[in-house]
């Protein structure tokens, strides 16, 4: 039997199924509350948020990359969900919100930041994998 990283599976698994909900529900529930403006934005954190799930599952299942890498990958990719996907999330609702979280908006470019070096990375120890 293949070996794997069961916590990076089900991480995965859990992040895909709640990027699905959020899809559904911002195709949905939200078209009569947001502008389309900021659903598009909405729609971009589910986006990015699947992407990165489904590497994850990759990842977990891949015998082939070190654990070391694995493991630095792993973190900063689910960093980088939440506070990509996440300010995503919040800012797009920024309108329907009772108070103000214009503050998250650099926390968007550090997400993307951190899935970026989580790439980075990934490629980093492939190469120095023998």
């Amino acid at each position: 039997m293949m070996k794997y990283h069961k916590n990076i599976v089900l991480s995965a698994s859990v992040l895909a199924a709640v990027a699905i909900g959020l899809g559904a529900f911002g195709a949905h529930g939200l078209k009569k509350l947001i502008s389309v403006e900021s659903l598009a934005v909405f729609e971009t954190g589910v986006t990015y948020q699947m992407y990165h799930a489904l590497a994850l599952l990759a990842l977990g299942l891949s015998s082939v990359v070190s654990s070391k890498t694995i493991r630095i990958v792993f973190r900063f990719f689910v960093f980088g969900i939440l506070f990509f996907s996440g300010s995503l999330y919040l800012l797009a609702l920024k309108t329907a919100m009772p108070f103000s979280i214009s503050f998250l908006g650099p926390v968007t470019p550090i997400g993307g930041c951190l899935l970026i070096l989580g790439w980075a990375r990934l490629a980093y120890g492939v190469i120095k994998n023998k």
